[in-house]
């Protein structure tokens, strides 16, 4: 993944969810215990944090800094925190040399690596949350399958079914033939 991937699907979840600020974000995102509005916190953060892995090449651990939004903060406050988050991490991804690591719980990532945890945390969330405020969202198939690819290489995405797939493989949704998901983990480790 790179980082024109990062900027296409953040700018289509603060497209989708942009104007739907009179609807209920405390209600749950999809079948998440948390609020749409922390779902949405809950990306910018991600985005923010991924950048700085890769950044700072923090191998090890995690960089040690909290992203903090004002509780007062609406939704359209929130999305544009996403909006930098998303361009922060296309940046570092865009500019970060081909041997620059960073560390993560699920394997140490190269850019593309961190590129494609970004591009799933907000499919996947844009998802949650435009289920929990009704309305709609498609996420697009050919970006899911090269994330699948890339985070989750034992599962094969069926042409024109890879978003119902990653839906699958992360515990989201049925897929016709296979047993329910429980839990799942993406594999980030740089593939040789």
């Amino acid at each position: 993944m790179r980082a024109h991937d990062v900027e296409a699907v953040t700018d289509e979840m603060v497209r989708t969810l942009r104007g739907h600020a009179d609807l209920d974000w405390s209600a749950p995102a999809g079948d998440l215990s948390w609020s749409c509005r922390d779902t949405a916190v809950h990306v910018a953060d991600d985005l923010l944090v991924y950048a700085a892995q890769l950044a700072a090449e923090a191998e090890n651990d995690y960089v040690s800094f909290d992203v903090a939004v004002p509780p007062d903060a609406g939704p359209d406050d929130i999305l544009r925190v996403v909006d930098a988050g998303g361009a922060l991490l296309a940046s570092a991804v865009r500019t970060a040399h081909p041997g620059a690591r960073g560390w993560h719980p699920n394997g140490v990532a190269d850019p593309g690596g961190f590129a494609a945890m970004g591009v799933v945390e907000v499919l996947l969330h844009t998802h949650d949350i435009a289920r929990g405020l009704g309305i709609g969202f498609s996420m697009p198939d050919d970006t899911c399958r090269t994330v699948l690819t890339r985070l989750f290489p034992d599962v094969p995405a069926e042409p024109g079914n890879a978003a119902a797939t990653l839906l699958w493989a992360t515990g989201r949704g049925p897929l016709d033939g296979r047993e329910p998901v429980r839990e799942w983990r993406w594999d980030s480790s740089v593939r040789s």
